[in-house]
């Protein structure tokens, strides 16, 4: 891992290698490389025993070209203020890759939330909202669950901004529980389309699932369902890791028991489904037919990809691979199916969420995840063919040439005005 990369630098040049195949002026990337604005404040909020603790918060707007912002909140200790700009810019133009009409936005707590009581991070949710009320709304700001967040961080945030604003606006926050206006599929929405974007690339490249190997790094909602819904389709998960470490089976681990053994215990450690325990380094490099890194971002560096084996790597992380990683996997010739494509699932089903709010209708999880699946094969289908034409070095590069062109598209089409 290399957690020295500066993420927001990595989007930046990802933008860069795109525009070598775009005919755009420097002035209209490079306004594409930076938000519109970044909110950071400090959070002062009363502990259980009496105790003020301050929390800095962050929410990047990145760009609001094609619709409101639309991007998660995580509480994490690793939360910076480049990290937010950096994830920011990722949902920019991973809306305009799948094709749905919003921007990009991000936000965090600096927090590692496994240290404080449920009553805690309840009122440090609320005291983010209470800051975040200026900013956000459903034609806005429409923020999202992330890293260490969920349905019940989601409807704290609906509540309090519901309240203060003496309004009932469901749509001005997603990942919302059903009760509280959330949508069917949303929970397992990022792994099915990192399933869905795995099926089609071993199509794409002539290979067949049937019986693959594959490893996922990261053991979370994202990567467990990415899991059993890959396994679904005869795969075979060899290897899964959470922080505690890595578990392995070369007959196969079964992904569900493995999931429900996490939840019960806390941790994949000492599962019995697994033949050996392995380090996560030791996982991403085994000798699998698909990788699937689904923790933080910067998990594979420029010298660990030339240690990685697989012969497609599906990231369901945003930025799991640092740009030295994504350079090595070229030159070898290794098949990256980027996250901007791989893990849109979620902000689409996000989208169709917003859409159930707005008509105050809402579809059954058949419906869902039959919309899910077009959009995510088209956006599939649209990143082959520009990497056919283009001759782009690799399906990220092909990937954000598309985003790209459709967000200067929408900026042209509304103007510069002062």
């Amino acid at each position: 891992m290399s957690p020295e990369v500066n993420p927001f630098e990595s989007l930046q040049e990802q933008i860069d290698d795109a525009s070598d195949y775009l005919e755009y002026s420097t002035d209209v990337l490079e306004r594409l490389k930076h938000p519109e604005r970044v909110l950071e404040t400090n959070l002062s909020v009363e502990m259980d025993d009496g105790s003020v603790e301050v929390f800095r918060a962050y929410r990047s707007q990145f760009n609001g070209d094609r619709g409101p912002y639309k991007g998660g909140i995580r509480y994490h200790p690793q939360v910076t203020r480049d990290e937010v700009k950096a994830l920011s810019g990722w949902m920019v133009y991973k809306c305009a890759a799948v094709n749905i009409p919003y921007g990009g936005g991000k936000g965090g707590i600096e927090i590692d939330p496994r240290q404080y009581s449920a009553s805690e991070i309840e009122r440090i949710t609320r005291s983010f909202a209470k800051e975040l009320r200026l900013i956000i709304g459903e034609d806005r700001d429409i923020p999202a669950p992330d890293v260490n967040t969920g349905q019940r961080e989601m409807n704290w945030i609906k509540d309090t901004y519901e309240t203060l604003e003496n309004t009932t606006e469901p749509g001005v926050i997603t990942g919302k529980a059903p009760e509280s206006g959330g949508s069917a599929g949303r929970v397992e929405a990022t792994g099915r389309s990192v399933m869905l974007t795995a099926r089609e690339a071993f199509d794409y490249l002539g290979k067949d699932i049937e019986d693959a190997t594959v490893a996922v790094q990261g053991y979370g909602n994202a990567g467990s369902v990415a899991a059993k819904l890959i396994e679904d389709l005869g795969a075979n998960i060899v290897a899964v890791s959470d922080s505690s470490g890595a578990v392995y089976n070369p007959d196969g681990l079964g992904a569900r028991d493995a999931k429900a053994f996490k939840s019960e215990t806390g941790s994949l450690a000492g599962y019995e489904g697994a033949t050996e325990e392995l380090t996560n380094e030791e996982l991403l490099t085994m000798d699998v037919d698909l990788l699937v890194p689904a923790a933080l971002e910067n998990a594979i560096d420029g010298d660990l990809a030339r240690d990685v084996q697989a012969d497609i790597v599906v990231e369901a992380a945003n930025g799991p691979l640092t740009p030295n990683a994504d350079d090595v996997f070229t030159e070898r010739d290794v098949a990256v199916f980027p996250d901007i494509l791989a893990n849109a699932g979620g902000v689409t089903v996000s989208y169709f969420e917003w859409v159930q709010n707005r008509q105050r209708f809402y579809w059954s999880e058949e419906r869902v995840n039959d919309e899910l699946e077009t959009i995510i094969t088209n956006a599939f289908d649209d990143l082959v063919e520009t990497y056919e034409e283009t001759g782009a070095p690799n399906f990220r590069t092909a990937m954000y040439v598309v985003a790209i062109q459709r967000v200067v598209a929408a900026a042209e089409e509304g103007g510069i005005w002062p």
